[in-house]
């Protein structure tokens, strides 16, 4: 008795890498950098709202108000995936470079006194 041909093959990665689509992103003319050293997190039940501004005296001794430009607001199914991709980059840096170290008190080198 012979047996019984595959019915179900196994699909070949030429195969599955040609069905993949990849979501082409458009920029359009004119658009504008944004630099932003303030970002504030907030949500609600639907949504991630992220705002971003740019801080005069980021280690200033005199608190000074911060500004808001731009605000982002997105469900929690782009905020994870963006959560994912800002991690992935951030790894990807620190292996290269080394860890990022965001307290400022870490990071400031002493002041010798010099005579």
């Amino acid at each position: 008795m012979s047996e019984a041909p595959n019915i179900n093959p196994a699909p070949e990665p030429e195969r599955t890498a040609a069905t993949q689509q990849v979501q082409q992103v458009i920029e359009p003319d004119g658009l504008e950098p944004l630099y932003a050293n303030f970002a504030r997190v907030s949500g609600l039940p639907e949504e991630l709202i992220l705002d971003f501004g740019l801080n005069p005296q980021p280690a200033g001794s005199q608190p000074a108000p911060v500004k808001v430009t731009q605000r982002l607001v997105v469900n929690y199914y782009t905020a994870k995936r963006l959560w994912m991709a800002l991690g992935a980059f951030l790894q990807r840096h620190e292996q290269a470079f080394g860890e990022i170290q965001i307290d400022v008190n870490k990071r400031v080198i002493p002041q010798r006194n010099v005579k």
